[in-house]
């Protein structure tokens, strides 16, 4: 493995526009060898273009790093460019200052919307909360963006004024906006893995409604680099009462106090009002480390204090008390921890030889191997397989094939190994794959039916031999490629829904023209697949994709669309069953 240095810019000149201008707080943070170093703090300015006159309006978008390390893969030298990187996760924090008031009888109710260029287009991946009448709004949403090192990745903010409930934008008036690329911004990396899971309630808080009790929410804020207090979180409002109990709610710890939880944390109390003009409680400061004493027998207990109320009276107490039911630091594992902590990816193939392929010597074949070397079931197995590969140590794979009758009694088979020893399987990496499938291609009558659920079953053996593994050491990946619709679709539905358990996900290329409805079906993103039993899948586990729409598209494309659902359901396996990466640091 070896590491690639991102070095932000350490600094921009920009001449200051006489209109709107954007303040973009940077802290950027080389990462060499793992070790993180300061490089600078600046401020930058950036127009803002509000779509009409100049107007006096400062917006402030704030965007921390804490360690830039970015890790990739050695690519084999045959695979496709690029689709080995590892990503990094940046989280973006969104505060404005002064913005256009828009609205006749109040102030303006921004919100902001994150636009990622997209093959020349501009696509919505998110937006905040809506900041009721207010111009300096601190949104407590924050965008979470993949950042890909080798890409250059435009972004727009857009700033709205809410005024109706509407999905739509052209819906709301226009604020403003400002593009830049990904790179240009010093991002906070969210390499700290751990998360902390808080359960809060207040008792005998200060009423301050007129005709009825309070409606209390919290707002936690970490200082910034400005000295300043940053909102992380925000909770739910909670109505007509001063007793509130607030449902337990997960935040990064880096997020929270960059992970030190040592540092000083405020929390502020406020009575919730429909017009934006929130009543402050109270508040008080604290640490994780004091609150993580909290425990279920023995929740810890903070005054909630008014300072003016404090200097006002003599006699003054608190303004109620808010309690730590409980505080619990976790660990939220990524796809890249489970890899970079050991786990390998068992792949197998699984090949459709039935007779609807036609004849391997006839050109109009899918099992036809060009003057180029190659045909559709080749380059499915080296676009998925390139990329796994270098997640297995010993890059020994399983390749299988189904629906063909065998010498020497030319009796049909749905599970047999490609290179015809069924004792060891096993070829040595995707050439070996290739090579062993152009080699039985001559050997074999194609024939039939297409059945799914040999195949799945066989893999679904040895995944469940690993569910008794205490860490995330193995999962299984089934590629199966095929030509036409699935013959047995009962027995494979319940072979899906049971490997849905197991530490395995299955991957089905379809090769050719044919209706592949069934296999969409199979595919449960969007709905929840069924066994003829009537049992449920535990979780999606299937990834169809079409060759047919990247039949002229680069390879990288098509290895994108295929793994796209692999980290998720990886991730998703071993966190459901609580088991963490093999090397693993303690909490």
């Amino acid at each position: 493995m070896r590491h690639r240095q991102m070095v932000p810019p350490t600094s921009w000149e920009l001449d200051q526009a006489p209109g709107d201008l954007l303040k973009v707080v940077q802290q950027t943070r080389q990462s060499w060898q793992l070790n993180p170093e300061v490089l600078s703090l600046r401020p930058l300015l950036y127009p803002f273009e509000s779509g009409g006159a100049a107007q006096q309006m400062g917006d402030c978008l704030e965007f921390f790093l804490l360690e830039s390390m970015a890790y990739t893969l050695s690519p084999s030298p045959a695979g496709p460019i690029g689709t080995q990187y590892c990503v990094c996760k940046v989280e973006l924090s969104v505060c404005g200052q002064n913005l256009l008031d828009r609205d006749v009888t109040s102030k303006s109710d921004p919100f902001c919307v994150l636009f990622v260029d997209v093959n020349g287009k501009w696509t919505e991946i998110d937006r905040t909360e809506t900041a009721v009448n207010n111009l300096n709004p601190a949104f407590s949403k924050k965008f979470i963006v993949d950042y890909h090192f080798e890409e250059v990745q435009k972004l727009k903010f857009a700033l709205f004024d809410q005024d109706k409930s509407s999905m739509q934008l052209y819906e709301h008036d226009f604020l403003g906006e400002f593009s830049c690329t990904l790179g240009m911004i010093a991002a906070q990396e969210l390499s700290d893995n751990r998360v902390i899971t808080l359960s809060m309630a207040g008792r005998k808080l200060d009423k301050k409604d007129l005709f009825g009790k309070s409606d209390p929410f919290l707002e936690f804020y970490k200082p910034g680099d400005d000295g300043k207090w940053m909102l992380v979180h925000r909770t739910e409002v909670i109505k007509y009462t001063l007793d509130p109990v607030w449902k337990p709610f997960t935040v990064p710890l880096v997020s929270l106090c960059d992970g030190d939880v040592e540092k000083l944390i405020k929390v502020m109390c406020y009575d919730y009002d429909s017009d934006g003009g929130h009543d402050f409680i109270g508040e008080f400061e604290t640490s994780v480390a004091k609150m993580c004493e909290a425990q279920d027998t023995l929740p810890l207990e903070l005054e909630c204090i008014n300072p003016k109320k404090q200097k006002k009276k003599k006699n003054y107490k608190n303004s109620g008390v808010i309690i730590v039911k409980s505080c619990k630091i976790t660990r939220d594992y990524s796809f890249l921890d489970y890899i970079l902590g050991g786990c390998q990816l068992m792949f197998t193939v699984g090949i459709d030889f039935t007779a609807s392929n036609g004849n391997p010597r006839d050109p109009s074949s899918l099992h036809y191997i060009n003057p180029m070397g190659t045909n559709e079931y080749l380059s499915a197995i080296w676009a998925v397989g390139q990329i796994i590969q270098d997640y297995d140590s010993d890059k020994m794979f399983p390749a299988l094939g189904f629906g063909a009758q065998l010498p020497p009694d030319w009796k049909v088979s749905h599970e047999f190994a490609i290179n015809f020893n069924p004792t060891n399987p096993f070829c040595s990496g995707v050439e070996g794959i290739v090579q062993a499938y152009s080699a039985c291609l001559p050997h074999i009558r194609f024939y039939g039916p297409t059945n799914f659920s040999p195949i799945v079953n066989h893999v679904a053996r040895f995944a469940a031999q690993a569910t008794h593994q205490e860490f995330a050491a193995q999962y299984f990946i089934l590629l199966i490629i095929t030509d036409g619709v699935i013959s047995d679709m009962d027995e494979t539905r319940h072979a899906v829904v049971q490997a849905s358990k197991l530490p395995m996900s299955i991957i089905i290329v379809g090769v050719g023209n044919a209706d592949f409805a069934a296999m969409e079906f199979l595919d449960g993103d969007n709905r929840v697949l069924r066994s003829y039993t009537g049992e449920e899948a535990m979780r999606d586990i299937v990834q169809f994709v079409p060759f047919r729409e990247f039949r002229s598209a680069p390879k990288e494309t098509l290895a994108k669309a295929v793994l796209a659902e692999l980290p998720q359901q990886v991730v998703q396996y071993f966190k459901h069953q609580n088991l963490p990466p093999l090397s693993s640091e303690p909490v």
